[in-house]
């Protein structure tokens, strides 16, 4: 074991009334890995260990999600309910700025973050994120499923294992979920994104549900951003080419000021 290395610690936060779980591992800068959908923290487990050689990894289960150790609040999950709530974790739980990756509606959160408080993120990583709903290829799983469908048997057993709502809840907190998909979120629009100013990897499998078009629409808007397709991968890039995709992201945060390349094209105006 590493000297930066420290067993996984689980804990809660409690945020203006939303207890979130988390857990955190290893020692150094702060790196919050976010995760997306029906996520959690198992989503990360082929990320956690090589991270946290480096950074003081923490992992958030976001409302009514996860394992199902978050509860479900009342009210709607939205992504700026979310992007409220990341913002009061790293505020009070990081306590202070922090490196983030987001996956799927993870990286949508940190895209809102990094425009209303980019004074708590140090860099950021998008994954299969897209920017608005126009973005996502044709989906009717999330769009027209149902709770009860075979496709959703893992989370619905891993929420109804343990969740502090009950199983009963299940239903509740999908529907939720895919009201705030139906609804047309997010409603970013590239002059939006444009205000970014914390360097951004956007990253996405080449199989993604995110239409590519789309996902170069994003880097391009971004006036620090870096791109990334992994081939041979889809939304479950995580899993699938988790060596290729922690090296980017290793690179990425440890890279100092804009990259240096031979022949830059887009960057020609800031190189050295």
């Amino acid at each position: 074991m590493g000297p930066n290395r420290r067993m996984h610690i689980g804990d809660y936060a409690d945020l203006d009334g939303v207890r979130i779980h988390y857990e955190q591992s290893g020692a150094g800068e702060p790196l919050v890995l976010l995760h997306g959908g029906f996520g959690g923290v198992f989503v990360w487990q082929a990320q956690v260990p090589e991270l946290s050689e480096r950074y003081r990894v923490l992992v958030p289960e976001m409302r009514g999600r996860g394992r199902g150790h978050t509860p479900d609040p009342e009210g709607p999950i939205t992504y700026q309910v979310q992007a409220d709530d990341m913002i009061a974790f790293l505020e009070g739980t990081v306590g202070g700025p922090a490196h983030l990756v987001g996956g799927s509606d993870g990286g949508i959160i940190g895209l809102l973050v990094a425009l209303q408080r980019p004074d708590l993120l140090r860099k950021l990583v998008t994954i299969g994120s897209n920017f608005n709903a126009q973005g996502l290829l044709e989906v009717s799983m999330w769009m027209e499923g149902s709770p009860h469908d075979d496709v959703w048997a893992g989370p619905r057993q891993r929420y109804e294992a343990v969740s502090p709502d009950g199983p009963d809840h299940w239903p509740v907190v999908f529907e939720k979920l895919q009201r705030m998909w139906r609804d047309g979120q997010p409603t970013l629009e590239p002059r939006d994104l444009s205000g970014i100013q914390v360097p951004v990897l956007v990253m996405a499998g080449d199989d993604d549900v995110v239409a590519h078009g789309h996902t170069i629409e994003l880097y391009e808007a971004l006036p620090l951003g870096q791109l990334a397709v992994i081939p041979g991968a889809s939304h479950a890039v995580f899993m699938e080419k988790s060596n290729i995709l922690n090296r980017l992201i290793l690179d990425f945060l440890a890279e100092e000021g804009p990259p240096q390349t031979i022949l830059p094209v887009r960057r020609a105006a800031t190189a050295s």
